[in-house]
């Protein structure tokens, strides 16, 4: 068999034993081991199983993953997200849809102090959707809301995608953290948007609320000050280089935790509880890696990134009409398989492609990110769509899927503009080169 054969071979291997519910960073070990057994030997092959771990455990860069999620695990805790939303509830709770652009604002405020946007879909969904059933919004306007909220953490730094778009691909963190600002504040100012078209075209599904005495509002915004602290004093450390990207990442960590202590919501059960969730999400994040390094080392010894790259130059396409083809296989792609997992599958052999039609890595890397995010809620798996029917099981799926349209029509129009234009996401990091 000759390594080409071999590396196509591989690939369907994989995902056969992603079908067959294998766990993904076992899979990709599994096939990457006998991949380069096949092509070598199998001493060689093994001592993968001992060298990509011990440069995956030993990367400094990847040891922000989880003070990262022990910051976001800590602001949860502290109760961070409910005094965001009810802040922003009050001062925009007396307009037509003013809900549904706090859940927005909240979850974006949140994302900057949590790891995850699962984590943030769920915890909103606990926080905003009672109180927007309660006063009468409509069941898929609400969760569609939290829904699309819950997704813009992605592309809102500090993203645990991002961090591991960088470690597989070999790019800057601090660059890929500034290249998401522009598009993160576009993100947020979209789904405002298709909040705004929404309950002007449809009003019955936001009614409008009573006004919160301006009393009230100044005591809500003292009490989300602890996050506005945290926020201010944590990136705007990062991004004004005081902080490299790990020291921000401790800093956090310590700050969030130090907060919940001092609120008196930090006890023995919830810190073993949290400490828990994030050393296991922290050991399957590892453990991907691991599996996507051995994968990779097999890809390139299979020649399937030369091969590729060869193949797509012979086609009688311009460079931008690839890009949308590629696009368009990771949306299909992400409604099978878990968005996350496409990625690192993929980069080995995509990243090369894209380099050699001439754009940058850091652009990719925001492009992969809001894929990511669309991935989130398109069906058939929307994995945020299904923590919030299994938090809400009275709504059903079809509700929610048909809340969450008009936002990933949003993310559609984000993903073309980043597209057409690089420079949206590359002006910053190259301004403050």
């Amino acid at each position: 068999m000759t390594p080409l054969l071999i590396g196509a071979v591989g690939l369907g291997a994989l995902f056969a034993l992603i079908l067959a519910q294998v766990p993904i960073g076992f899979a990709m070990m599994i096939v990457g081991v006998a991949g380069v057994a096949l092509q070598s030997s199998w001493a060689p092959a093994l001592t993968l199983l001992a060298n990509e771990p011990a440069g995956v455990l030993s990367n400094v860069d990847l040891a922000t993953v989880p003070l990262f999620l022990l910051m976001g695990t800590f602001a949860t805790i502290a109760g961070f997200s409910t005094d965001i939303y009810n802040a922003v509830a009050a001062l925009l709770g007396h307009r037509r849809g003013g809900l549904a652009y706090a859940t927005i604002g909240g979850c974006a405020a949140f994302g900057v102090v949590c790891g995850s946007s699962t984590a943030t879909a769920a915890t909103f969904a606990r926080v905003a959707l009672p109180e927007m059933l309660k006063r009468g919004y409509s069941p898929a306007f609400s969760t569609g809301t939290i829904a699309a909220g819950g997704t813009l953490k992605s592309l809102i730094p500090p993203s645990i995608v991002m961090i591991l778009y960088c470690i597989v691909a070999k790019t800057f963190i601090f660059d890929l953290f500034l290249a998401a600002i522009v598009p993160a504040l576009m993100a947020i100012a979209l789904n405002l948007l298709a909040i705004a078209l929404i309950v002007r075209f449809r009003p019955e599904v936001a009614p409008v609320l009573q006004r919160v005495p301006w009393t009230e509002r100044r005591q809500a915004l003292r009490k989300a000050a602890p996050v506005l602290i945290l926020i201010v004093g944590v990136f705007g450390g990062l991004y004004s280089g005081v902080f490299t990207v790990n020291e921000a990442a401790s800093v956090a960590a310590v700050l969030s935790f130090l907060f919940a202590l001092v609120r008196g919501r930090l006890t023995w059960k919830n810190l073993v509880e949290g400490l828990r969730e994030s050393a296991s999400a922290t050991a399957m994040l590892y453990v991907i890696l691991i599996g996507a390094f051995i994968f990779s080392y097999f890809i390139t010894l299979a020649r399937i990134p030369e091969a590729l790259v060869a193949a797509i130059g012979q086609l009688p396409l311009a460079p931008l009409a690839i890009v949308f083809v590629l696009l368009a296989g990771y949306l299909v792609l992400g409604a099978v398989f878990d968005e996350i997992s496409a990625m690192l599958i993929t980069l080995p052999f995509v990243l090369p492609v894209i380099v050699k039609l001439g754009y940058d890595p850091v652009w990719w890397g925001i492009i992969n990110v809001v894929v990511i995010e669309l991935g989130m809620i398109i069906p058939p798996i929307g994995i945020i769509v299904f923590i919030l029917h299994g938090l809400a099981p009275q709504i059903s799926l079809r509700t929610i899927y048909r809340g969450v349209v008009p936002f990933i029509l949003a993310d559609l129009v984000l993903l073309a503009l980043l597209t057409l234009f690089p420079e949206i996401s590359l002006a910053l990091p190259r301004a403050l080169k």
